[in-house]
């Protein structure tokens, strides 16, 4: 499922008006995770697409003739992770996949830092993308912003920050870096290839989209 432009994944999980408002004018084609689309179309958006196992979209749904259901039976992977394998888009931004059940937000986590894709997740407060290689980024000074290890991290630098990461080791059950802040307007971080994740408030989502769109 190939497009040309940002694509709005919309999951099952809690959707608030702010969200969509921020991230629906960035996006062209939306499509929906399964239960997702119910999300969409309760704020006004309809999918072109909906994709999972099924088992949460509703009948009524299903006949709608203008939405493409694809449908992907198998159990071994979840609803995020199957969008992920199947669209092949120059961005993704995931509405729906933060907060609510904390499994589900774990799971949605887990598969950031797995996936290949440029995914950035936007929730109530906050926006989280996996941080690639280099990461140049032009934000307010004294911006909160944070990086977590989803596995064990070594060899990232910084510049720009309160607390620079060179030379530290991190991982989830080790040390963390959440809460640093900018200290200038430019900041540049790099990751060797690595699970980490980069978290900042959501109405910097802009200037997030500008490191992929760019």
């Amino acid at each position: 499922m190939k497009f040309s432009t940002p694509v709005l994944l919309v999951g099952n999980g809690p959707v608030d008006a702010g969200a969509m408002a921020l991230a629906r004018p960035l996006c062209g084609a939306v499509v929906a995770a399964d239960g997702g689309v119910q999300a969409a179309l309760a704020h006004g958006v309809q999918p072109t697409a909906v994709i999972g196992d099924m088992d949460s979209c509703t009948p009524d749904v299903r006949q709608m003739s203008d939405i493409k259901i694809t449908e992907i039976s198998e159990q071994n992977s979840t609803d995020f992770e199957k969008c992920l394998g199947i669209i092949n888009a120059p961005l993704i931004i995931g509405l729906g996949f933060l907060g609510g059940r904390l499994d589900h937000e774990l799971a949605a986590l887990n598969a950031l830092v797995q996936s290949p894709q440029a995914v950035v997740l936007v929730g109530e407060t906050d926006l989280v993308f996996r941080l690639p290689k280099t990461t140049h980024l032009t934000l307010p000074i004294r911006t909160r912003i944070s990086t977590f290890p989803m596995g064990k991290v070594a060899g990232v630098t910084s510049t720009g920050l309160a607390w620079p990461l060179d030379g530290l080791t991190l991982a989830p059950d080790g040390q963390i870096s959440t809460s640093n802040r900018t200290t200038a307007p430019d900041i540049t971080l790099t990751n060797p290839d690595q699970p980490l994740l980069c978290i900042l408030p959501r109405a910097h989502l802009p200037a997030t989209l500008k490191r992929f769109i760019s």
